[in-house]
């Protein structure tokens, strides 16, 4: 059987990807134009590359339809709902680092952690009738973290670019944002929770559970995971 490898379609990630598979021997390449899909493998035998969207790919691992995607396992753990009983961590490759926090504005000189943004939630619902927004893409994430640390009175509103921006604009108290090193966050007026570090993703090579896991694919894979030195993922 045809092991079906999903990697990130374009930028860094892609690069990053190709480069990782290739000094371990299996060589990741375009095969046609920038605008176009194609792509081949060499060095693995029964491996074929599928070039997808960074976001795609954790739906189409948790659907079945790819056995194997390199993504941020920030995008995993939202797009997937249970997600480590629908796929399961192969390798962290060591790069596309980048954490989920939250950030509240530097005047807020007496919110440091958790239980000050909870207190101070209270307090704006009190005083506005209406709950402090958090804005954010990552709502799975977001909601579960607070959940898990007792913080209420909270509304998180959904925010697909420039979410630093919305405390200025006024459409959001608070944010929960991916960052690399938090110049954006400090050039928007903004600080860190110092517990409000809610994952640190790196690109990741993840299996899907619900793919077709025939004798045949197993092998394929455990040929596969040897080539590149990680541990048997074939559980």
């Amino acid at each position: 059987m045809t092991l079906k490898l999903g990697v990130p379609s374009k930028g860094r990630l892609m690069e990053k990807t190709f480069d990782w598979f290739g000094a371990r021997g299996v060589r990741l390449s375009r095969s046609g134009s920038e605008r176009e899909y194609a792509a081949r493998v060499e060095g693995a035998e029964g491996l074929e590359l599928v070039l997808l969207s960074a976001g795609e790919i954790p739906r189409e691992l948790g659907a079945g339809r790819i056995h194997l995607g390199v993504t941020g396992s920030d995008l995993v753990r939202e797009a997937l709902a249970g997600w480590d009983r629908r796929v399961a961590e192969v390798e962290r490759l060591g790069f596309g680092h980048a954490d989920l926090v939250i950030a509240v504005p530097r005047c807020w000189i007496d919110v440091d952690t958790l239980d000050d943004l909870d207190a101070a939630a209270a307090a704006f619902r009190a005083a506005h009738g209406h709950r402090l927004r958090i804005a954010t893409k990552y709502h799975r994430l977001v909601r579960e973290f607070l959940r898990d640390h007792g913080v209420a009175d909270y509304l998180l509103v959904d925010s697909q670019g420039a979410t630093e921006g919305t405390v200025k604009n006024e459409t959001a108290e608070a944010v929960a944002d991916i960052t690399s090193t938090g110049e954006t966050l400090r050039a928007n007026h903004l600080k860190i929770l110092s517990d409000g570090l809610v994952h640190q993703s790196q690109a990741t090579l993840f299996r899907a559970r619900m793919a077709d896991w025939d004798d045949a694919a197993r092998a394929t894979l455990r040929a596969l995971t040897a080539r590149l030195g990680v541990a048997d993922a074939t559980d």
